[in-house]
């Protein structure tokens, strides 16, 4: 007696349920267990086979016949020798596919087949991140080879039909059982799906058509771009295989740290270091800004270490925008290590003055609040 389920119960449907029922049971539970969803289920790939196996049998109106007539037994070699098993029905993962929407894996082979797409790193310094630039990348890809055009056979041969499929890239076999014909459809072992045979391939690629070569493209990179972003060139992966559209080519961005200047979004981050006389009386003092060029500033009177100045619209251009980030300059006070005698004594001077106006200060406040 077989080991097996009965499919009508594997599929979770009655004896009598319609070609529209079965196939909706197998679609809810062929993406239950599907491999590549339920990688966690170590049983998962088992049961996806033990559905496409029962809805394989059950979809066909003269397998379906066999076996509720016959049960397993209708599918079983030694029991019914015309029969090759049920491995002749075909592949589980082209069930599947041909029932979400995709081609088999047979069309697969024989039909357009887009190109791969292709990804590149590009490193790019910290002020070419911020004002943008155009560069060259370089990057090998899978082209058409300009010997065969293609074809992958040597310019003096000859493509021929392939004799076996008859230029289908299919083979289709009929078997009579007693239980009724079953009719499989392989791919074609003697040109692998192609349809044609190659007498003397070409030389440059080997029979294949494509050859690998290294290829130059001129890049633009927009102003404000930052590390981790993606740059997508339509069409600029890999060609096609017969008649489909070329991948697309993404680039990723990764910046180089700059040693004066950070960035925090689209602001600039940078220091600006003047003395302690500057911070007192106020200056005006000149600045260089990202890229070389200089602006002056205006350092307001009392301005403290940590203090934080803005430059608006110095900083990192929003990205397909005309909007600009600011500049932020953080104050650092230079306290001198070195003074002259004359220096010490106008410090001095300066303490006790300060020192007087603190007391006077004082002694006001203590006077007040005595009445």
């Amino acid at each position: 007696m077989s080991s097996k389920r009965d499919y009508y119960e594997v599929l979770g449907v009655s004896k009598n349920a319609s070609p529209d029922e079965l196939k909706k049971a197998y679609r809810q539970l062929a993406r239950k267990y599907h491999p590549d969803v339920n990688k966690e289920d170590k049983d998962a790939e088992e049961k996806f086979k033990e559905l496409g196996e029962a809805y394989t049998v059950l979809s066909d109106p003269s397998k379906r016949d066999a076996y509720d007539r016959f049960g397993h037994d209708a599918f079983d070699p030694t029991k019914n020798p015309g029969f090759g098993g049920f491995e002749d029905m075909g592949g589980f993962t082209d069930l599947f596919d041909l029932i979400f929407g995709n081609a088999s894996s047979s069309r697969r082979r024989t039909g357009p087949q887009r190109g791969s797409d292709l990804e590149v790193r590009m490193d790019i310094s910290f002020e070419d991140a911020v004002f943008g630039l155009e560069k060259e990348v370089e990057m090998a890809r899978v082209e058409t080879c300009t010997k065969c055009k293609g074809s992958g056979a040597e310019p003096d041969s000859k493509v021929k039909k392939c004799p076996t499929c008859q230029g289908t890239g299919q083979v289709k076999s009929v078997q009579s059982t007693p239980f009724g014909r079953f009719e499989t459809v392989r791919t074609c072992n003697k040109c692998h799906g192609e349809g044609h045979i190659i007498e003397k391939p070409c030389t440059e690629c080997r029979g294949q058509g494509k050859v690998r070569k290294n290829r130059k493209i001129n890049v633009r990179i927009p102003a404000g771009i930052d590390t981790g972003s993606r740059l997508r060139i339509q069409g600029e992966g890999e060609e096609g295989i017969r008649g489909g559209g070329p991948g697309d080519l993404y680039i990723t961005i990764v910046v180089r740290p700059h040693a004066t200047f950070k960035r925090e979004g689209y602001f600039l981050i940078s220091t600006v270091a003047i003395n302690f006389v500057q911070a007192a009386l106020g200056a005006e003092v000149e600045i260089p800004l990202l890229g070389g060029s200089k602006q002056k500033l205006s350092i307001p009177e009392g301005t403290q270490p940590g203090d934080i100045l803005t430059i608006k619209g110095k900083g990192v251009p929003h990205l397909h925008s005309t909007k600009t980030g600011d500049l932020k300059l953080i104050v650092e006070v230079k306290i001198p290590t070195k003074l002259t005698k004359k220096q010490k004594e106008l410090l001095e001077q300066f303490y006790e003055e300060d020192d007087k106006s603190n007391k006077k200060g004082i002694f006001n406040k203590v006077k007040d609040a005595m009445g």
